[in-house]
């Protein structure tokens, strides 16, 4: 073997003395991030290594970002449990003066008035009923987005679920003169039935609310390999393409819709409601012919 060969054998071996070395160097600094990060997933991490590396460097800023996280979910629990506290202030406070006005304004209502005074005490009690209505949903909008009440899905029969929605919503349909049917289901979803009962109801309220007289409205279901989907349909006004999107944010009113009662509340609460449990609300809807919202849970 000449000098020529001996060198290029020992130029492989040491070329390929390096690629192992890098290798195993590679492999230590991996298991090492590892390791930082296991102990970050179980919430020990502490930094154990300073030097002037480039992995201590990582392993101190890991340390550093670990620290901040933890102040920050310090922070926003602190701050739950404030607006806890406010919401439920305020839910106390409230609720005995929206009572009480209740009934004085059904007492005089039930005195002998003139005319012009029962008028006055109809719209003190309409007012007070409003205030009631908004101050709850308030509530509720206020302890859904922040966490406070949870939803607790469960396989549920839909049907029940359904007539209670319905039944609620009966009597304003039948003093509008507006035709409610509900197809009967056996279909079963993966869904709180309270609140699922909640969001269905108003869907079907702004059916009601939105449907001119003598029109129709229809609750039917549908089963899908991984949703179940709940339809209300109504005969009412429709809405323009270009407001589709913007009806589901909070207090959001269309122009055409000012002359109905509302906030703006009920389609943003049944939204957050159905993506609380997995699913989602959608719309499809046309000027004059009416708008069909399909709420869709999932089956497993």
């Amino acid at each position: 073997m000449n000098l020529w060969e001996i060198l290029a054998l020992v130029s492989i071996l040491g070329a390929g003395a390096v690629v192992v070395w890098d290798r195993w160097r590679l492999r230590q600094t991996l298991r090492r991030m590892d390791a930082m990060l296991e102990r970050a997933i179980r919430g020990d991490f502490t930094e154990d290594t300073f030097d002037e590396t480039l992995l201590s460097s990582v392993e101190t800023k890991l340390a550093h970002y670990l620290t901040a996280s933890a102040v920050s979910a310090r922070n926003l629990q602190a701050e739950k449990d404030a607006i806890n506290t406010l919401i439920a202030d305020i839910s106390h406070q409230t609720k005995t003066p929206i009572a009480n006005l209740l009934l004085y304004a059904q007492l005089l209502s039930e005195q002998d008035l003139p005319q012009d005074s029962r008028r006055c005490a109809a719209a003190l009690e309409q007012q007070a009923e409003k205030l009631r209505f908004l101050v709850e949903s308030l509530v509720k909008m206020s302890r859904l987005e922040t966490g406070i009440l949870e939803m607790h899905p469960k396989l549920s029969p839909l049907q029940p679920i359904l007539e209670d929605a319905v039944s609620q919503v009966t009597p304003k349909a039948e003093a509008k003169g507006i035709a409610l049917t509900m197809e009967p289901t056996g279909e079963v979803a993966l869904c709180d039935p309270k609140w699922t009962a909640e969001a269905l109801y108003n869907l079907l309220d702004n059916a009601v609310k939105y449907t001119p007289a003598g029109g129709k409205v229809a609750v039917r279901s549908k089963s899908y390999d991984f949703f179940c989907r709940i339809d209300v349909a109504d005969t009412g006004t429709g809405i323009p393409e270009g407001e589709q999107a913007k009806i589901f944010q909070r207090f959001y009113r269309a122009d055409s819709a000012y002359q109905e009662e509302g906030v703006g509340i009920g389609l943003y609460l049944s939204r957050q409601i159905a993506a609380g449990q997995g699913g989602y609300l959608k719309v499809s809807s046309a000027p004059g012919k009416g708008s069909t919202f399909s709420l869709f849970l999932p089956r497993r």
